[in-house]
Protein backbone atom coordinates (compact mmCIF):
# COMPACT_ATOMS: atom_id res chain seq x y z
CA UNK A 1 0.00 0.00 0.00
CA UNK A 2 1.18 3.52 -0.78
CA UNK A 3 0.27 6.69 1.11
CA UNK A 4 0.90 9.79 -1.00
CA UNK A 5 1.83 12.67 1.28
CA UNK A 6 3.69 12.65 4.59
CA UNK A 7 1.77 15.43 6.27
CA UNK A 8 -0.56 15.13 9.25
CA UNK A 9 -3.19 12.94 7.58
CA UNK A 10 -0.73 10.79 5.66
CA UNK A 11 1.52 9.95 8.60
CA UNK A 12 -1.47 9.31 10.87
CA UNK A 13 -3.06 6.97 8.30
CA UNK A 14 0.11 4.89 8.11
CA UNK A 15 0.38 4.74 11.90
CA UNK A 16 -3.23 3.68 12.48
CA UNK A 17 -3.15 1.08 9.71
CA UNK A 18 0.12 -0.54 10.82
CA UNK A 19 -0.88 -0.56 14.48
CA UNK A 20 -4.00 -2.52 13.62
CA UNK A 21 -2.35 -4.77 11.02
CA UNK A 22 1.44 -5.11 11.34
CA UNK A 23 1.51 -7.44 8.33
CA UNK A 24 0.40 -4.61 6.04
CA UNK A 25 3.26 -3.21 3.95
CA UNK A 26 3.06 0.59 3.77
CA UNK A 27 5.24 3.09 1.94
CA UNK A 28 4.64 6.79 2.65
CA UNK A 29 5.85 8.98 -0.21
CA UNK A 30 6.56 12.70 -0.03
CA UNK A 31 8.11 15.05 -2.54
CA UNK A 32 10.02 17.02 0.09
CA UNK A 33 13.46 16.02 1.30
CA UNK A 34 12.25 16.84 4.81
CA UNK A 35 8.51 16.10 5.10
CA UNK A 36 6.11 17.82 7.46
CA UNK A 37 6.81 21.47 6.66
CA UNK A 38 3.16 22.43 7.10
CA UNK A 39 3.05 20.92 10.58
CA UNK A 40 6.15 22.90 11.49
CA UNK A 41 4.71 26.29 10.54
CA UNK A 42 1.21 25.69 11.91
CA UNK A 43 -0.07 27.57 14.92
CA UNK A 44 2.78 30.04 14.86
CA UNK A 45 5.23 27.11 14.89
CA UNK A 46 3.50 25.75 18.00
CA UNK A 47 1.00 23.41 16.27
CA UNK A 48 -2.61 23.75 17.45
CA UNK A 49 -3.16 19.97 17.48
CA UNK A 50 -6.92 20.01 18.15
CA UNK A 51 -9.61 21.67 20.25
CA UNK A 52 -11.32 20.71 23.50
CA UNK A 53 -14.71 20.60 21.79
CA UNK A 54 -15.08 19.58 18.14
CA UNK A 55 -18.28 18.93 16.21
CA UNK A 56 -19.51 19.08 12.62
CA UNK A 57 -20.70 22.64 13.35
CA UNK A 58 -17.07 23.76 13.32
CA UNK A 59 -16.70 22.85 9.65
CA UNK A 60 -17.93 24.02 6.28
CA UNK A 61 -17.94 22.41 2.85
CA UNK A 62 -19.59 19.03 2.27
CA UNK A 63 -22.52 17.50 4.13
CA UNK A 64 -22.34 17.89 7.90
CA UNK A 65 -23.67 14.36 8.42
CA UNK A 66 -20.59 12.96 6.67
CA UNK A 67 -18.27 15.20 8.68
CA UNK A 68 -19.96 14.14 11.92
CA UNK A 69 -19.56 10.45 11.13
CA UNK A 70 -15.85 10.80 10.39
CA UNK A 71 -15.19 12.91 13.50
CA UNK A 72 -16.90 10.35 15.73
CA UNK A 73 -14.36 7.72 14.66
CA UNK A 74 -11.66 9.55 16.63
CA UNK A 75 -13.11 11.86 19.30
CA UNK A 76 -10.97 14.54 20.90
CA UNK A 77 -10.32 12.42 24.01
CA UNK A 78 -8.89 9.68 21.81
CA UNK A 79 -6.79 12.21 19.91
CA UNK A 80 -5.32 13.47 23.18
CA UNK A 81 -4.58 9.89 24.24
CA UNK A 82 -2.98 9.14 20.86
CA UNK A 83 -0.57 12.05 21.20
CA UNK A 84 0.22 11.31 24.82
CA UNK A 85 0.98 7.76 23.71
CA UNK A 86 3.63 8.99 21.30
CA UNK A 87 5.14 11.38 23.82
CA UNK A 88 3.28 14.64 23.17
CA UNK A 89 1.28 15.94 26.11
CA UNK A 90 -1.19 18.72 25.33
CA UNK A 91 -2.42 21.73 27.29
CA UNK A 92 -5.45 23.97 26.81
CA UNK A 93 -5.30 27.64 25.89
CA UNK A 94 -7.87 30.31 24.98
CA UNK A 95 -10.93 29.17 23.04
CA UNK A 96 -10.23 25.52 23.81
CA UNK A 97 -7.12 25.28 21.65
CA UNK A 98 -4.83 22.38 22.53
CA UNK A 99 -1.09 22.80 22.04
CA UNK A 100 1.89 20.59 22.92
CA UNK A 101 3.24 21.33 26.40
CA UNK A 102 6.60 22.18 24.83
CA UNK A 103 4.93 24.73 22.51
CA UNK A 104 7.01 23.31 19.67
CA UNK A 105 5.50 22.03 16.45
CA UNK A 106 8.81 20.29 15.83
CA UNK A 107 8.02 17.95 18.72
CA UNK A 108 4.67 17.02 17.15
CA UNK A 109 6.27 16.24 13.79
CA UNK A 110 9.18 14.33 15.34
CA UNK A 111 6.76 12.21 17.38
CA UNK A 112 4.72 11.34 14.27
CA UNK A 113 7.85 10.47 12.32
CA UNK A 114 9.19 8.31 15.16
CA UNK A 115 5.89 6.46 15.47
CA UNK A 116 5.72 5.95 11.70
CA UNK A 117 9.10 4.24 11.86
CA UNK A 118 8.23 2.40 15.08
CA UNK A 119 5.12 0.76 13.60
CA UNK A 120 7.12 -0.36 10.58
CA UNK A 121 5.89 1.92 7.82
CA UNK A 122 8.52 3.05 5.32
CA UNK A 123 8.90 6.78 4.74
CA UNK A 124 10.37 7.68 1.35
CA UNK A 125 11.24 11.37 1.24
CA UNK A 126 12.19 13.11 -2.01
CA UNK A 127 9.72 10.86 -3.84
CA UNK A 128 7.42 13.24 -5.64
CA UNK A 129 4.36 11.45 -7.02
CA UNK A 130 3.72 12.60 -10.58
CA UNK A 131 0.73 10.39 -11.29
CA UNK A 132 -1.33 7.48 -9.99
CA UNK A 133 -2.62 5.13 -12.68
CA UNK A 134 -5.39 2.63 -11.96
CA UNK A 135 -4.58 -0.87 -13.25
CA UNK A 136 -6.32 -4.23 -13.05
CA UNK A 137 -4.53 -5.39 -9.88
CA UNK A 138 -4.14 -2.04 -8.17
CA UNK A 139 -2.15 1.07 -9.07
CA UNK A 140 1.02 2.18 -10.76
CA UNK A 141 2.45 5.09 -8.81
CA UNK A 142 4.69 7.27 -10.98
CA UNK A 143 7.40 9.13 -9.05
CA UNK A 144 10.49 11.16 -9.85
CA UNK A 145 12.46 8.10 -8.69
CA UNK A 146 10.68 5.56 -10.84
CA UNK A 147 7.40 3.65 -10.80
CA UNK A 148 5.96 1.63 -7.93
CA UNK A 149 3.00 -0.72 -7.68
CA UNK A 150 0.42 -0.71 -4.92
CA UNK A 151 -2.66 -2.73 -4.08
CA UNK A 152 -4.21 0.40 -2.56
CA UNK A 153 -3.38 4.10 -2.54
CA UNK A 154 -4.21 6.72 0.08
CA UNK A 155 -4.14 10.28 -1.24
CA UNK A 156 -3.11 12.67 1.51
CA UNK A 157 -1.50 15.51 -0.41
CA UNK A 158 -3.55 18.35 1.10
CA UNK A 159 -4.89 21.36 -0.76
CA UNK A 160 -3.19 24.52 -1.98
CA UNK A 161 -2.69 26.46 1.26
CA UNK A 162 0.83 27.50 2.27
CA UNK A 163 2.46 26.47 -1.03
CA UNK A 164 5.91 27.08 0.45
CA UNK A 165 5.27 23.94 2.52
CA UNK A 166 4.84 21.89 -0.66
CA UNK A 167 1.06 22.09 -1.10
CA UNK A 168 0.53 22.76 -4.79
CA UNK A 169 -2.76 20.98 -5.55
CA UNK A 170 -1.08 18.29 -7.68
CA UNK A 171 -2.89 15.57 -5.72
CA UNK A 172 -6.24 17.09 -6.67
CA UNK A 173 -5.25 16.91 -10.33
CA UNK A 174 -4.31 13.23 -9.91
CA UNK A 175 -7.61 12.22 -8.29
CA UNK A 176 -9.53 14.20 -10.89
CA UNK A 177 -7.86 12.09 -13.57
CA UNK A 178 -8.98 9.04 -11.59
CA UNK A 179 -12.58 10.17 -11.95
CA UNK A 180 -13.27 12.41 -8.96
CA UNK A 181 -15.22 15.65 -8.98
CA UNK A 182 -13.32 18.62 -7.56
CA UNK A 183 -15.35 21.33 -5.87
CA UNK A 184 -13.58 24.58 -6.98
CA UNK A 185 -11.00 25.58 -4.41
CA UNK A 186 -10.34 28.89 -2.65
CA UNK A 187 -8.07 29.89 0.21
CA UNK A 188 -9.55 29.57 3.70
CA UNK A 189 -8.34 31.09 6.96
CA UNK A 190 -6.40 33.86 5.23
CA UNK A 191 -6.13 37.56 6.24
CA UNK A 192 -8.31 40.18 4.53
CA UNK A 193 -6.80 43.00 2.48
CA UNK A 194 -8.51 46.41 2.70
CA UNK A 195 -8.59 49.25 0.19
CA UNK A 196 -5.26 51.08 0.44
CA UNK A 197 -7.05 54.43 0.20
CA UNK A 198 -8.93 53.69 3.44
CA UNK A 199 -6.97 55.37 6.20
CA UNK A 200 -8.63 53.71 9.17
CA UNK A 201 -6.73 50.40 9.13
CA UNK A 202 -3.38 52.15 8.67
CA UNK A 203 -4.10 54.33 11.71
CA UNK A 204 -4.99 51.26 13.75
CA UNK A 205 -2.22 48.87 12.69
CA UNK A 206 -1.33 46.69 15.66
CA UNK A 207 -4.61 47.27 17.53
CA UNK A 208 -6.57 44.16 18.49
CA UNK A 209 -10.11 43.88 19.79
CA UNK A 210 -13.06 41.53 20.15
CA UNK A 211 -15.35 41.98 17.17
CA UNK A 212 -18.26 40.50 15.27
CA UNK A 213 -18.05 40.34 11.49
CA UNK A 214 -21.11 40.01 9.29
CA UNK A 215 -20.53 38.54 5.83
CA UNK A 216 -23.12 39.90 3.41
CA UNK A 217 -23.94 37.95 0.25
CA UNK A 218 -26.35 39.33 -2.33
CA UNK A 219 -27.48 42.04 0.09
CA UNK A 220 -28.29 39.79 3.07
CA UNK A 221 -26.24 38.63 6.04
CA UNK A 222 -25.11 35.08 5.31
CA UNK A 223 -23.20 34.49 8.54
CA UNK A 224 -22.06 36.30 11.68
CA UNK A 225 -18.70 35.43 13.21
CA UNK A 226 -17.25 36.58 16.52
CA UNK A 227 -13.69 36.57 17.81
CA UNK A 228 -10.44 38.45 18.12
CA UNK A 229 -9.45 40.76 15.26
CA UNK A 230 -6.14 42.47 14.55
CA UNK A 231 -5.72 45.58 12.44
CA UNK A 232 -2.64 45.41 10.22
CA UNK A 233 -0.82 47.60 7.71
CA UNK A 234 -2.58 45.77 4.85
CA UNK A 235 -6.02 45.18 6.41
CA UNK A 236 -7.28 42.85 9.12
CA UNK A 237 -6.21 39.50 10.51
CA UNK A 238 -6.91 37.50 13.66
CA UNK A 239 -9.25 34.53 14.11
CA UNK A 240 -12.53 36.20 13.16
CA UNK A 241 -11.10 37.73 9.97
CA UNK A 242 -9.54 34.41 8.97
CA UNK A 243 -12.83 32.59 9.51
CA UNK A 244 -14.68 35.19 7.43
CA UNK A 245 -12.30 34.86 4.48
CA UNK A 246 -13.60 31.49 3.29
CA UNK A 247 -17.22 32.70 3.18
CA UNK A 248 -16.25 35.81 1.26
CA UNK A 249 -14.14 33.89 -1.26
CA UNK A 250 -16.67 31.09 -1.77
CA UNK A 251 -19.30 33.69 -2.68
CA UNK A 252 -16.94 35.58 -4.95
CA UNK A 253 -16.06 32.55 -7.08
CA UNK A 254 -19.81 32.20 -7.64
CA UNK A 255 -19.85 35.84 -8.84
CA UNK A 256 -22.17 36.91 -6.05
CA UNK A 257 -22.07 40.38 -4.51
CA UNK A 258 -20.26 40.47 -1.18
CA UNK A 259 -19.53 42.84 1.68
CA UNK A 260 -18.28 42.63 5.25
CA UNK A 261 -19.29 44.85 8.14
CA UNK A 262 -17.82 44.95 11.62
CA UNK A 263 -19.72 45.26 14.89
CA UNK A 264 -17.55 46.69 17.64
CA UNK A 265 -20.19 45.71 20.20
CA UNK A 266 -20.52 41.96 19.56
CA UNK A 267 -23.99 40.63 20.28
CA UNK A 268 -25.59 44.08 20.23
CA UNK A 269 -27.91 45.46 17.52
CA UNK A 270 -28.52 49.04 16.44
CA UNK A 271 -31.34 49.71 18.90
CA UNK A 272 -29.30 48.31 21.81
CA UNK A 273 -26.40 50.67 21.19
CA UNK A 274 -28.66 53.64 20.47
CA UNK A 275 -30.36 53.19 23.85
CA UNK A 276 -26.92 52.79 25.44
CA UNK A 277 -25.92 56.22 24.08
CA UNK A 278 -29.10 57.78 25.47
CA UNK A 279 -28.40 56.35 28.93
CA UNK A 280 -24.76 57.50 28.83
CA UNK A 281 -25.88 60.99 27.83
CA UNK A 282 -28.13 61.16 30.86
CA UNK A 283 -25.54 59.72 33.23
CA UNK A 284 -22.55 61.70 31.89
CA UNK A 285 -23.92 64.87 30.24
CA UNK A 286 -20.61 66.78 30.49
CA UNK A 287 -18.39 63.93 29.22
CA UNK A 288 -16.95 64.26 25.74
CA UNK A 289 -18.12 61.97 22.97
CA UNK A 290 -14.60 60.58 22.48
CA UNK A 291 -14.29 59.73 26.18
CA UNK A 292 -17.53 57.78 26.18
CA UNK A 293 -16.85 56.03 22.87
CA UNK A 294 -13.53 54.90 24.31
CA UNK A 295 -15.50 52.91 26.91
CA UNK A 296 -16.89 50.82 24.05
CA UNK A 297 -13.83 50.40 21.83
CA UNK A 298 -10.07 50.98 22.17
CA UNK A 299 -9.19 54.67 22.40
CA UNK A 300 -7.40 54.66 19.05
CA UNK A 301 -10.44 53.03 17.47
CA UNK A 302 -12.70 55.70 18.97
CA UNK A 303 -10.52 58.43 17.48
CA UNK A 304 -10.52 56.77 14.06
CA UNK A 305 -14.30 56.23 14.02
CA UNK A 306 -15.04 59.82 14.97
CA UNK A 307 -12.60 61.07 12.34
CA UNK A 308 -14.17 58.89 9.66
CA UNK A 309 -17.72 59.99 10.55
CA UNK A 310 -16.71 63.69 10.83
CA UNK A 311 -18.36 63.98 14.25
CA UNK A 312 -16.63 66.42 16.61
CA UNK A 313 -14.90 64.31 19.28
CA UNK A 314 -15.21 67.18 21.78
CA UNK A 315 -19.01 67.19 21.66
CA UNK A 316 -20.49 66.87 25.13
CA UNK A 317 -22.91 64.01 25.54
CA UNK A 318 -25.72 66.42 26.50
CA UNK A 319 -25.32 68.13 23.10
CA UNK A 320 -25.10 65.04 20.91
CA UNK A 321 -27.76 65.45 18.24
CA UNK A 322 -30.11 62.60 17.38
CA UNK A 323 -28.73 62.43 13.83
CA UNK A 324 -25.12 62.21 15.03
CA UNK A 325 -26.11 59.68 17.67
CA UNK A 326 -27.71 57.43 15.04
CA UNK A 327 -24.78 57.95 12.70
CA UNK A 328 -22.33 56.93 15.40
CA UNK A 329 -24.48 53.99 16.45
CA UNK A 330 -24.41 52.62 12.91
CA UNK A 331 -20.64 53.16 12.78
CA UNK A 332 -20.23 51.10 15.95
CA UNK A 333 -22.54 48.27 14.91
CA UNK A 334 -22.24 48.16 11.13
CA UNK A 335 -18.94 49.66 10.05
CA UNK A 336 -18.14 48.64 6.44
CA UNK A 337 -14.80 47.00 5.85
CA UNK A 338 -13.57 47.92 2.34
CA UNK A 339 -12.29 44.42 1.53
CA UNK A 340 -10.59 44.28 -1.86
CA UNK A 341 -9.08 40.82 -1.52
CA UNK A 342 -7.17 38.44 0.72
CA UNK A 343 -3.58 37.37 1.26
CA UNK A 344 -4.38 34.26 -0.75
CA UNK A 345 -3.03 30.74 -0.51
CA UNK A 346 0.39 32.01 0.56
CA UNK A 347 -0.99 33.01 3.96
CA UNK A 348 -3.95 30.62 4.13
CA UNK A 349 -4.08 28.00 6.85
CA UNK A 350 -6.52 25.79 4.93
CA UNK A 351 -8.15 25.19 1.56
CA UNK A 352 -11.89 25.33 0.95
CA UNK A 353 -13.20 23.03 -1.76
CA UNK A 354 -11.62 19.80 -2.96
CA UNK A 355 -12.89 16.28 -3.56
CA UNK A 356 -16.68 16.14 -3.20
CA UNK A 357 -17.69 14.32 0.01
CA UNK A 358 -20.45 12.52 -1.85
CA UNK A 359 -17.72 10.58 -3.63
CA UNK A 360 -16.21 8.97 -0.54
CA UNK A 361 -17.58 6.38 1.88
CA UNK A 362 -17.43 8.00 5.36
CA UNK A 363 -17.19 4.56 6.98
CA UNK A 364 -13.87 3.86 5.24
CA UNK A 365 -12.71 7.04 3.42
CA UNK A 366 -12.71 4.85 0.31
CA UNK A 367 -13.46 6.39 -3.06
CA UNK A 368 -16.86 5.59 -4.53
CA UNK A 369 -15.54 6.13 -8.07
CA UNK A 370 -12.14 4.41 -8.07
CA UNK A 371 -11.51 1.01 -6.48
CA UNK A 372 -8.85 0.71 -3.76
CA UNK A 373 -8.37 4.48 -3.60
CA UNK A 374 -8.71 6.30 -0.25
CA UNK A 375 -8.79 10.05 0.40
CA UNK A 376 -8.04 11.81 3.68
CA UNK A 377 -7.40 15.23 5.16
CA UNK A 378 -7.46 18.62 3.49
CA UNK A 379 -7.86 17.42 -0.08
CA UNK A 380 -11.52 16.71 0.71
CA UNK A 381 -14.22 19.38 0.55
CA UNK A 382 -14.08 20.06 4.29
CA UNK A 383 -12.54 23.09 6.00
CA UNK A 384 -12.75 23.96 9.67
CA UNK A 385 -12.70 27.24 11.48
CA UNK A 386 -9.51 28.33 13.15
CA UNK A 387 -8.63 26.66 16.44
CA UNK A 388 -7.25 23.17 15.72
CA UNK A 389 -10.26 21.89 13.81
CA UNK A 390 -8.51 21.20 10.51
CA UNK A 391 -5.91 19.09 12.28
CA UNK A 392 -8.67 17.16 14.04
CA UNK A 393 -10.21 16.43 10.63
CA UNK A 394 -6.82 15.11 9.51
CA UNK A 395 -6.48 12.80 12.53
CA UNK A 396 -10.10 11.56 12.35
CA UNK A 397 -10.16 10.90 8.61
CA UNK A 398 -6.79 9.15 8.90
CA UNK A 399 -8.15 6.95 11.68
CA UNK A 400 -11.13 5.91 9.55
CA UNK A 401 -8.92 5.09 6.57
CA UNK A 402 -6.34 3.29 8.72
CA UNK A 403 -8.97 1.03 10.27
CA UNK A 404 -10.47 0.19 6.89
CA UNK A 405 -7.09 -0.56 5.34
CA UNK A 406 -6.06 -2.77 8.23
CA UNK A 407 -9.30 -4.70 8.18
CA UNK A 408 -9.44 -5.22 4.44
CA UNK A 409 -5.74 -5.67 3.71
CA UNK A 410 -4.32 -8.70 1.95
CA UNK A 411 -1.03 -9.43 3.75
CA UNK A 412 0.40 -10.96 0.60
CA UNK A 413 -0.20 -7.85 -1.49
CA UNK A 414 2.78 -5.55 -1.09
CA UNK A 415 2.73 -1.79 -1.55
CA UNK A 416 6.40 -1.24 -2.28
Amino acid sequence: MVVVGAGAAGLATAIFARRLNPSLSIAVLDGAKKPGAKILVSGGSRCNVTNVVVSERDFWGGKSTVVRRVLRALPVADTIAFFEGIGVRLHEEADGKLFPDTNRSRDVLDALLRETASVGATLLADHRVLDVVSESEGFRVVTNNGDMTAAAVVMATGGLSLPRSGSDGAGLDIVQRLGHTIVPTTPALTPLVLDASDGVHRMLSGVSLDAELAVWIDGAIAIRLRGAMLWTHFGVSGPVALDASRHLLRARIENRSTAITINFRPGHVLDDVDIEWVHMGRAHPKASLQTMLATMVPASMAEALLGATSIDARTEMAHLSRDDRRKLTRAVVEWPLPVVGTRGYGAAEATAGGVALTEIDPATMKSRVCKRLFLVGEMLDVDGRIGGFNFQWAWSSACVAGRALAKGANPNQRGD
